[in-house]
């Protein structure tokens, strides 16, 4: 099970941190990912992270604002929103693949959070 936290409302130019703690999980196998999806568009891969860490990857939209980072030990993965724009409003999911294939594409992904809300204000 995949729990996601830390969505809200935030002006323009401000910054979130999105929390998703996975349970009855060997979370450290899983390679993890954020995708989101705004109102009346569909699901858009958002950054993915390697089991160790390591390797990370971030839809081109979000390079340099967004950070995602992993904690093994807390089963715990994280996505660090800086500079937040309006059209990064959206219900924010976490995921987890089992296998290491492409993690832009949310088929690979075999596990879901619920979602969170972040809305950012102009």
């Amino acid at each position: 099970q995949l729990q996601a936290s830390g969505g809200g409302l935030v002006q323009a130019g401000g910054s979130l941190r999105l929390s998703c703690a996975a349970t009855g999980r060997t979370f450290s196998r899983d390679i993890m990912g954020w995708f989101r999806q705004a109102p009346g568009k569909e699901r858009e891969f958002v950054a993915a992270i390697s089991r160790s860490g390591v390797n990370t990857y971030y839809t081109d939209s979000v390079k340099g604002r967004f950070t995602i980072s992993r904690d093994n030990a807390k089963n715990t993965v994280y996505l660090e929103m800086n500079s937040l724009k309006p059209e990064d409003t959206a219900v924010y999911y976490c995921a987890a693949a089992l296998v290491e294939a492409d993690i832009r594409n949310q088929r690979e992904y075999d596990y879901w959070g619920q979602g969170t809300l972040v809305t950012v204000s102009s």
